[in-house]
């Protein structure tokens, strides 16, 4: 019998892979939460299988996510960005990714680890929705709203309520898997 998925990733091989192994699993290291923030800041505007059908090279493009050296580029790496087909070649997206590199070392610094802080906006445990259709899951939350508002009032850029309510169903702060779908227990 074939396993019940989240309408929004069923008939795509890619968007399920995400889906079935990454979508919505508590994550707690800064590494990985930092590439979920400057993917999910680079939707803004566009659709998630975009971004994830260009994943790879975002990786290969921003030194694998390494925040400390995205922190550390100069203009010559952002025109190199910007010539980069593999990627979205937005300006303002681009230079938002090492502003924002820079300020998350700086929670770091605050908090002892992005995780640290990020996961305080839920008392450091997964909230668990009772999704029914995925649709009907918020697009964002009073949650996601205190988190942007301290992401700007910090310095970040591209991160609004929207933005900052998919990171979090990304990185599994929230649990929005259709309750009848087989992820939302493992998760």
């Amino acid at each position: 019998m074939e396993k019940h998925r989240c309408g929004w990733c069923v008939g795509d091989d890619l968007y399920e892979a995400y889906h079935d192994h990454e979508w919505g699993s508590p994550v707690y290291d800064d590494a990985t939460l930092f590439e979920f923030l400057i993917l999910e800041t680079f939707q803004a505007g566009l659709s998630w299988i975009t971004i994830l059908r260009k994943r790879n090279h975002f990786f290969d493009a921003f030194d694998q996510f390494d925040y400390k050296k995205i922190a550390n580029y100069k203009e010559d790496k952002v025109q190199e960005l910007l010539e980069n087909a593999g990627i979205i070649r937005n300006k303002l997206k681009v230079r938002s990714a090492i502003t924002n590199a820079k300020l998350f070392m700086d929670i770091q610094k605050e908090f002892g680890s992005f995780s640290t802080y990020v996961w305080a906006f839920v008392d450091g445990k997964p909230i668990k929705n009772k999704v029914k259709k995925y649709k009907d899951a918020p697009a964002n939350t009073a949650i996601s709203d205190a988190l942007s508002k301290d992401l700007k009032k910090r310095g970040f850029k591209f991160v609004g309520s929207t933005i900052m309510y998919a990171f979090m169903q990304a990185v599994g702060m929230v649990n929005d898997h259709e309750a009848n779908c087989f992820r939302y227990d493992e998760v």
